[in-house]
């Protein structure tokens, strides 16, 4: 059989070893990348998918968002919890309840019932037992923190959402998926001092000035809530206010 392969002329043969140079060239700058990407003590660095990077920064923003949650919930182990001391009846029931009537209950400890406010029933999911709160009265001639309680039962279904008698029943709760919530409270003491509405508010326009423990306090930031959060400082300084004279 005829060869028709063309020969190889001392052209040919230059051109073939400009072209064999060149990828070498190329093969030592294609393993120089791979050598800079290398991590510590020579192991490679691996190279990731647009997702997969996403996906870890995605993941890294969801941990941070659930440490600043578990952050702000230790912050507020500790609480702030309003009731009317004076009658007034609503749909026919007295809805008064102060310190004394809890401090008169069979050990001194009752359901906190009637919260119809999402925020504050939140707020009660959240309490844990033995946890410390500020008894408030509220909607009466003088406004005041009166006692202090204690968190004895955790949340639980407030009863009063079914009774069609109560002033705080709520004909859209059903009893296999309540609302409502409620949790247990125990009389632990009477305040040394009332620590008047008035006082507390004295306190907070200067802490806003000042930076001081108040300055945020739930009790004039959201005053509609019926259940509050309050920081360790803030629960310390009013504890602080018992041994001073009024201002």
């Amino acid at each position: 059989m005829q060869d028709l392969s063309p020969a190889l002329t001392p052209r040919h043969v230059l051109s073939l070893q400009k072209n064999i140079l060149s990828v070498k060239q190329d093969s030592s700058l294609l393993f120089a990348s791979i050598a800079d990407k290398k991590g510590p003590e020579g192991k490679r660095a691996k190279t990731e998918a647009p997702g997969e990077a996403l996906a870890k920064v995605e993941n890294s923003s969801l941990q941070k968002t659930s440490a600043s949650k578990d952050c702000g919930e230790n912050l507020s182990r500790y609480w702030l919890m309003k009731s009317e001391p004076e009658s007034r009846l609503e749909k026919g029931v007295d809805v008064k309840f102060s310190i004394e009537d809890l401090k008169a209950q069979p050990e001194q400890t009752a359901c906190w019932d009637g919260v119809r406010n999402y925020q504050a029933r939140n707020f009660l999911r959240a309490m844990k037992l033995e946890e410390a709160a500020f008894f408030y009265h509220s909607n009466c001639r003088e406004p005041g923190i009166a006692g202090l309680m204690k968190i004895v039962k955790e949340a639980y279904p407030d009863h009063t959402q079914f009774e069609k008698n109560s002033p705080h029943y709520d004909p859209s709760s059903k009893e296999d998926n309540p609302k409502w919530s409620m949790v247990d409270v125990q009389f632990v003491r009477m305040m040394k001092r009332f620590i008047p509405l008035a006082e507390l508010r004295t306190h907070h326009q200067a802490h806003r000035a000042t930076g001081g423990p108040l300055k945020n306090m739930a009790l004039f930031t959201r005053q509609r809530l019926s259940v509050q959060p309050l920081t360790r400082e803030e629960f310390d300084f009013i504890l602080s206010l018992e041994e001073e004279e009024p201002t």
